[in-house]
């Protein structure tokens, strides 16, 4: 990886983290282009630097993460079933990670989810978060382990789905990231470290270079989703994910194959 390939990976992590679009999904597909997916530093550099994207969060919304014990409770609860089947399907994960064509067809198949989510959840506008539905979210948030569905597009959905209004799903889908993006990063590194791997100094100067990139997109990208979301609702992202996702799928069939798990 280079320091180019690098700042662009942390700019698609900073601009997509927040985004119903997939960041994974779209690092992975950024890295194949690269040539550069199977790499065993690109994908802990992939994972690592959402923990620029989580200090985004912190940076706006610091006063909120001090209002009370309740909030890190269903913080905690939220957290829970993306812990455990994190841990039962680990391996599995980590292979669907090298996936392009699965990110295609989840890029379509949320697509057509978006268009519909403002219909289906039309009129809610519920802003206080339950144990029971905090706990909901969090399983939804688990559907975005398989690439291409997008962590906070499944936990804002979640959200509507117990009837919150679009802003206060996407908020609670934004705090729930700095616990599951930090764990996830915990136990990337940790992995890489019983196994040995050894960073060197350039690609721990990567690493720098791409939190600090991520924390500076992702403050933009959060401003502007909050503000475009609470007015215009999801279609476009819907729009976007399917042409996408169409457009991966064209080239798997007429120019390049893309790997399937």
């Amino acid at each position: 990886m280079s320091i180019l390939q690098a700042i662009i990976l942390a700019i698609i992590e900073g601009l997509t983290e927040y985004l119903p679009v997939s960041s994974t999904g779209h690092m992975i597909i950024a890295s194949s282009f690269f040539g550069i997916a199977h790499d065993d530093f690109t994908k802990l550099f992939t994972i690592v630097i959402q923990l620029g994207a989580i200090l985004a969060v912190v940076a706006l919304y610091f006063k909120r993460f001090f209002q009370s014990l309740d909030f890190y409770f269903k913080l905690l609860v939220a957290f829970i079933p993306a812990v455990v089947l994190g841990l039962l399907l680990s391996d599995y994960i980590d292979t669907l990670l090298e996936s392009p064509l699965t990110v295609a067809i989840s890029l379509v198949i949320g697509g057509v989810i978006l268009l519909k989510v403002d219909d289906w959840f039309k009129g809610s506008e519920e802003t206080e978060i339950t144990y029971l539905t905090a706990l909901k979210i969090g399983f939804f948030q688990c559907i975005a382990m398989i690439p291409g569905v997008s962590r906070s597009g499944a936990s804002i959905v979640g959200g509507m789905s117990q009837k919150l209004s679009r802003t206060t799903a996407a908020e609670f889908s934004f705090f729930l990231a700095v616990p599951t993006m930090f764990g996830a990063t915990a136990k990337k590194c940790y992995d890489y470290y019983k196994h040995g791997f050894v960073l060197s100094s350039e690609q721990i100067n990567m690493l720098i270079i791409g939190n600090v990139v991520a924390f500076v997109v992702a403050l933009l990208a959060i401003n502007t989703f909050i503000g475009y979301l609470s007015k215009h609702g999801f279609k476009i992202f819907g729009y976007y994910r399917i042409i996408a996702g169409l457009a991966l799928l064209a080239i798997h069939y007429f120019i390049q194959p893309l790997t399937i798990i």
